[in-house]
């Protein structure tokens, strides 16, 4: 039984926050995190940065009560008067059929350029300059169904650990970054992104995709940019804010004490799982 909710809950109001990666419908996503977080800001504007719901892992059997929650959620904040920008992902690719579709607050895009106090933000999600994507999309997608397997040996073994006293691994992490060729993939890539956005004149350059956050100075041969990534809410649990003139990289931290709901998962009721395949069938095409 899940335990009740302080009642009046202080917001943070921020300017604008970006979460990606959240991997809505994989037995990795921490769905229940990421509702936490979204409860605890108030945001002007909030952008989903890609991969928000899996398309390539998404199965009719498995959609928890906690994903659908962070659905209603971003839906209630729009509804509240926070613009909700909606960029799409590798892993969400068919919503870029949308893209330039805007619904009241909502709207689809494949990148977002914010002006924000006289300086230049880019965001996208950054698979279209990730050269393995391009060139191996299908072991792309292999890889992200062993990453899946992996996430679920994760909690096993995590129980396992707790149940001992023992610290928490990330298994599906450390062998995520060797496939990906660790530091030596992730410099490359982003020294590819700040590139590109010096070259556009841009002041700071925004994506998601590799799971890795980051907020660092680039320096390349014609400037300087300001590169961050959102991270991912698999195994990092990590957003960017933007407010009082700077960018800040956030980790996620209890608003509520409610462990139950961290610790399991409800699934949907059959009605619920209906209403729910019925969308996201219209929406794929199918």
């Amino acid at each position: 039984m899940l335990m009740q909710r302080t009642k009046h809950i202080l917001r943070r109001k921020i300017k604008v926050a970006v979460i990606s990666d959240l991997h809505l419908g994989t037995y990795g996503c921490k769905a229940p995190q990421v509702l936490d977080y979204l409860r605890g800001i108030e945001p002007e504007t909030l952008v989903l940065n890609g991969d928000i719901v899996d398309g390539w892992q998404f199965s009719r059997s498995y959609f928890p009560a906690s994903h659908l929650k962070v659905v209603r959620q971003i839906i209630k904040m729009m509804e509240g008067g926070t613009r909700v920008i909606y960029v799409a992902g590798n892993h969400d690719e068919v919503m870029r059929r949308f893209s330039g579709i805007k619904l009241g607050n909502f709207s689809f895009v494949n990148k977002a350029i914010l002006n924000l106090d006289g300086k230049k933000t880019w965001i996208f999600h950054g698979d279209v300059f990730d050269v393995f994507m391009h060139h191996s999309k299908w072991l792309a997608r292999m890889g992200a169904k062993g990453y899946g397997i992996l996430t679920i040996m994760n909690k096993v073994v995590n129980g396992l650990m707790a149940f001992f006293g023992k610290r928490r691994l990330s298994i599906s992490k450390s062998i995520k970054e060797r496939v990906k060729g660790s530091g030596n993939a992730i410099s490359r890539f982003e020294r590819i992104v700040a590139g590109l956005g010096v070259e556009k004149g841009y002041d700071y350059v925004v994506c998601g995709h590799i799971h890795t956050p980051a907020d660092k100075l680039i320096h390349t041969e014609k400037g300087q940019i300001r590169y961050l990534n959102s991270g991912d809410w698999v195994e990092n649990m990590t957003a960017l804010e933007y407010e009082n003139g700077m960018w800040n990289l956030k980790y996620w931290e209890p608003h509520w004490a409610e462990t139950s709901e961290f610790a399991g998962e409800e699934t949907f009721s059959n009605s619920s799982k209906a209403v729910f395949i019925s969308a996201f069938k219209e929406v794929m095409g199918s």
